[in-house]
């Protein structure tokens, strides 16, 4: 349903989340996200125009979110890579489904998308950051705790980045 830009935008909030208050570069997120980084830093600097995350060059630079994971909708993120009104196209592919003359899995698509854009809007990242014990979750390649050892050896061409 969401494109693989929205769902790679989201990863990144969540490993800064998870971070709250430092900078990550976008090598470090690529690393932790398994997200190619040439495609995750135009996600970030995109999030960056939107005023979703701040941006600092520099050696101690990097990405961070520009407020509290709780004060991010899902949406807010969502919203910059989908096409307007994303929400409304209809499921066969049609395009928006007239209001005269609907699909024939409209009346029950509608549903789905309703309950979905509802997610979105009230769901933070906060709120898909951590487990209800305070754990990091996420389909994440490298825990967030572990990042700054990961690229730490990169550096020193302990590892390779694949």
């Amino acid at each position: 349903m969401l494109s693989r830009t929205s769902r790679y935008a989201l990863l990144a909030a969540i490993v800064l989340a998870q971070r709250p208050g430092e900078w990550l570069t976008a090598r470090q997120l690529a690393l932790a996200t398994g997200i190619p980084a040439n495609y995750l830093t135009k996600i970030l600097h995109a999030m960056a125009r939107a005023r979703l995350l701040r941006s600092q060059r520099g050696r101690e630079g990097g990405f961070r979110l520009a407020r509290p994971p709780d004060r991010i909708a899902l949406m807010e993120i969502v919203s910059l890579f989908e096409e307007p009104n994303f929400a409304s196209y209809c499921l066969l592919g049609t395009g928006a489904c007239p209001a005269d003359r609907p699909c024939v899995a409209h009346a029950r698509w509608l549903g789905v998308i309703e309950a979905v854009s509802r997610f979105l809007d009230e769901t933070t990242v906060a709120e898909i950051a951590r487990t209800p014990d305070g754990t990091p979750v996420g389909p994440l390649t490298v825990v967030a705790s572990e990042l700054d050892q990961l690229a730490d050896s990169v550096v020193e061409g302990k590892e390779s980045c694949a």
